[in-house]
């Protein structure tokens, strides 16, 4: 027994959402329709923004790569969720393991940073109108666009670096759907304490950091929203930037809960609850909440269906 102890792991078992075999079945078609949606309402968001000239601005620039990091996200996790549904044993190799950690936190990080992008875009917008095209220039959206893909890439790099830096050796069954770095810790065969740290330290960075200027940009959105003559104008402002916020508040928090808490060795229902909102869930509505209701977006779904 001592000898299986110290034999490295090459595989993990997942337990999954479920154990019930019916309820598998349930949850694969659920699953299903999710992932179809966010694929659907993503891609689509992408194509219109791309063929469509009103629509070349830097709120769906933004718009655009939050639905690529939404389709990478959803995709690095779902439809392995899907084949484990079907099957009786719920494996993924250790490669493949540490593969959808580092992807999952790239475009995780990368969205958490977009976010606050994205926030900072309406600030200009409704703060300061009439100096928009000379601040949110195209060189200046690329810039914070590199900028977001490279904190994600950061945040990726120093937790997947210390997550598997740890040793896994004899017990290989996560109590989880997919692998990332709180589900893994769980596992590991020494001290978690400076993993957990560097994760707390990145947790502050890409979640914490970026929620502070979204709750900034916002309060000064506010504020000049209630000053605002126009009944109509301040419905307008309210609708498109209350959309934003549902999706920071579904995002960020879910994001907040799994990653920026003590870890415990347990992995209970609550926890993986919370993963399917940011890992499937959010990345189906965001389209949805922040594209699909937009006028503009459709007005270029009419003009694309109309040629």
């Amino acid at each position: 027994m001592e000898e299986e102890n110290q034999t490295s792991v090459t595989e993990f078992v997942f337990l999954g959402l479920s154990q019930d075999a019916q309820t598998q079945v349930l949850l694969f078609f659920l699953f299903l329709a999710i992932y179809l949606l966010t694929v659907l309402g993503n891609l689509l968001i992408i194509v219109l923004i791309h063929i469509d000239s009103r629509l070349h601005t830097p709120m769906y620039f933004f718009l655009r790569n939050l639905s690529f990091a939404d389709l990478c996200f959803s995709t690095t996790t779902v439809p392995q969720v899907l084949v484990h549904f079907l099957v009786k044993r719920k494996t993924i190799s250790f490669a493949g393991c540490a593969t959808q950690i580092v992807v999952l936190l790239l475009v995780g990080g990368t969205e958490c940073a977009l976010l606050a992008v994205m926030s900072y875009d309406r600030y200009v917008a409704v703060c300061k109108p009439l100096h928009y095209s000379t601040i949110m220039t195209h060189s200046l959206c690329v810039q914070l666009a590199m900028w977001s893909w490279a904190s994600g890439a950061f945040v990726s790099l120093v937790d997947t670096m210390f997550t598997l830096h740890l040793p896994y050796r004899g017990n290989n069954i996560i109590n989880h759907f997919f692998c990332e770095p709180p589900a893994l810790l769980k596992l590991a065969s020494a001290d978690t304490y400076n993993t957990e740290m560097a994760i707390f330290a990145m947790g502050v960075v890409i979640l914490l950091v970026p929620v502070s200027l979204v709750l900034v940009s916002y309060w000064n959105i506010i504020s000049t929203v209630t000053q605002m003559q126009s009944g109509e104008g301040r419905l307008k402002v309210f609708s498109t930037c209350g959309s934003h916020l549902l999706v920071v508040v579904l995002f960020y928090g879910s994001a907040i809960l799994a990653y920026m808490r003590p870890n415990s060795k347990i992995m209970n229902e609550r926890d993986k609850m919370i993963s399917v909102f940011y890992s499937a869930v959010t990345p189906m509505l965001n389209p949805i909440i922040y594209s699909l209701r937009n006028k503009d977006v459709k007005g270029a779904l009419r003009r694309l269906t109309a040629k």
